[in-house]
């Protein structure tokens, strides 16, 4: 009699966080303790909307004794190929965030994985332009820190990782304005680095740490939050100036007038686009 044998038909259906351990001469007597306790539940998924097809699809690779699943937005789990009584399975990590570096998604982040000493076991995900999708690469540069590389021909157009050109107008008008305060020296590098990490946490690309109202950045005022808006008020003031003027003139009343300076102008920049959102439609 065959114990703990599952048909593929339904192990492919299994969702790989409850997958319990196959392996091991006691599996039958263990296999009801030994499924895979997530310690949290994985976060939105978020990001390019192109790689959003990638969620509820695992992805396999068997290296030495070892059998990786990874599913994307959900977790990474490790099963030992091993008929030992107390092989090992468990959960590397699960979705939690994405690593941004210079305007590009550079990376997954999957936390909270099963307990290894003091700390939590964590995997970071590399996307890499691939023929097809599929897990290329699994190694642990450090004690329970595990490097993963997934290869997929959704990430091969040059801006498909960028991050600029999918956030709302909203944001991508903050990040304009934290980059003008900057380039005008109001604000710090460390400050200009806090405001995008807001930025990011609001677009739901980054885990929220903050513990304290966003901070403002200097120069922008609640009534002045933008260029356009003060463009809009100096031309309202400057009709208002010309009708006094022509009041006072009207009436004999003398005034100072410099005709010497000329009226300051407010220019409006165009929006910098920092990329654009041409993909290639890959399946």
């Amino acid at each position: 009699m065959r114990i703990g044998s599952v048909t593929p038909a339904l192990a492919g259906k299994m969702k790989i966080v409850d997958e319990p351990n196959t392996f091991g001469l006691n599996n039958a007597i263990l296999s009801q303790g030994n499924r895979l306790q997530p310690r949290v539940t994985p976060s939105p998924v978020t990001g390019p909307a192109h790689l959003y097809r990638l969620a509820g699809k695992c992805f396999s690779l068997i290296e030495s004794m070892y059998k990786y699943d990874f599913c994307p937005f959900h977790n990474i789990t490790q099963h030992e190929q091993s008929f030992r009584w107390n092989a090992y399975s468990g959960i590397l990590g699960i979705w939690q965030e994405w690593e941004i570096v210079n305007n590009t998604f550079t990376g997954m982040w999957m936390r909270d994985g099963d307990a290894c000493a003091s700390k939590n076991r964590q995997t970071k995900v590399q996307l890499t332009c691939g023929k097809s999708s599929k897990l290329a690469e699994v190694f642990e540069p450090s004690t329970c820190v595990y490097h993963l590389t997934f290869e997929t021909p959704l990430v091969c157009h040059p801006h498909s990782l960028l991050v600029y050109p999918i956030l709302s107008e909203t944001l991508q008008k903050e990040w304009d304005e934290a980059e003008q305060a900057r380039y005008e020296g109001l604000i710090t590098e460390q400050g200009y680095n806090n405001l995008l990490r807001d930025i990011f946490e609001d677009a739901g690309f980054l885990k929220s740490q903050r513990v304290k109202v966003k901070a403002e950045v200097p120069g922008l005022t609640k009534t002045h939050d933008s260029l356009q808006k003060c463009s809009k008020d100096f031309q309202k003031q400057s009709k208002e100036i010309e009708r006094l003027r022509a009041l006072l003139t009207q009436n004999n009343i003398p005034f100072e007038s410099n005709t010497s300076r000329s009226p300051a102008v407010v220019n409006v920049p165009n929006r910098q686009q920092r990329g654009d959102p041409g993909f290639m439609d890959l399946l």
